[in-house]
């Protein structure tokens, strides 16, 4: 089930790291939001069996984890103000 989880959220952020800097630099200004609604979808899709339930609350955990990270280290997106994170990404690049 573990495993199962981090293969999850592993899925899901590949996904996200497809999105243009900017895209993902807005998304990370509402990371509460963009965790329920990751979150939501992910039990949505294993919902039946107990395994599938826990992979999707590993996922929701790890993608919790990996969005507050992600929003000190390289920042976010607040209206047309970039604020940095430890490290400085080009939101126009």
């Amino acid at each position: 089930m573990l495993f199962t989880g981090f293969m999850v959220f592993g899925a899901g952020a590949l996904i996200l790291a497809k999105l243009k800097r900017r895209w993902l630099l807005r998304a990370l200004n509402h990371d509460l939001a963009l965790d329920i609604v990751v979150s939501a979808a992910t039990y949505a899709l294993h919902f039946g069996t107990f395994s599938g339930l826990m992979a999707a609350t590993v996922s929701g955990l790890l993608n919790s984890l990996a969005t507050g990270a992600a929003k000190r280290l390289i920042g976010y997106i607040d209206g047309n103000v970039y604020y940095p994170g430890v490290f400085y990404v080009n939101p126009r690049a």
